[in-house]
């Protein structure tokens, strides 16, 4: 019988596919600082002038469309904090949106919400308005 870490890849054995974890509790204080100065922030793949993703750029017309004031990080400019941001979250994908604090999702939640009537109720109570 063939040796099966020959013929298969051993999950585990520091094959370097996977993300290692941000151990850097700088990256996870800048976010949690980040989050706390920005009553709406977009984690994202481009910038909103310039979306490198499809759901990134959803994600910004919606807020762009409310014409409401909004922070954007481009997760392309820093594997780490592109890393950091999903574990701050626990959430794998990107972009992320947080409103006053609060982690809120994804592009499929706020486009689910926005949908309901309740991203702009949010929005609107988060900015006083």
């Amino acid at each position: 019988m063939a040796d099966f870490k020959k013929i298969f890849k051993v999950v585990g054995e520091g094959s370097g596919d996977a993300p290692a974890p941000s151990g850097d509790p700088d990256v996870k204080k800048r976010i949690a600082d980040d989050i706390a100065a920005n009553t709406i922030l977009i984690y994202m793949k481009g910038t909103a002038d310039f979306p490198q993703c499809g759901f990134s750029a959803s994600t910004v017309a919606l807020f762009q469309q409310m014409g409401v004031p909004f922070a954007t990080r481009n997760v392309l400019e820093d594997p780490e904090l592109r890393q950091a941001i999903k574990e701050f979250s626990n959430w794998p994908t990107i972009p992320q949106v947080y409103i006053a604090g609060n982690f809120i999702g994804g592009c499929d939640i706020v486009t689910e919400m926005n949908g309901r009537g309740e991203l702009e109720s949010l929005v609107r109570s988060a900015l006083g308005q």
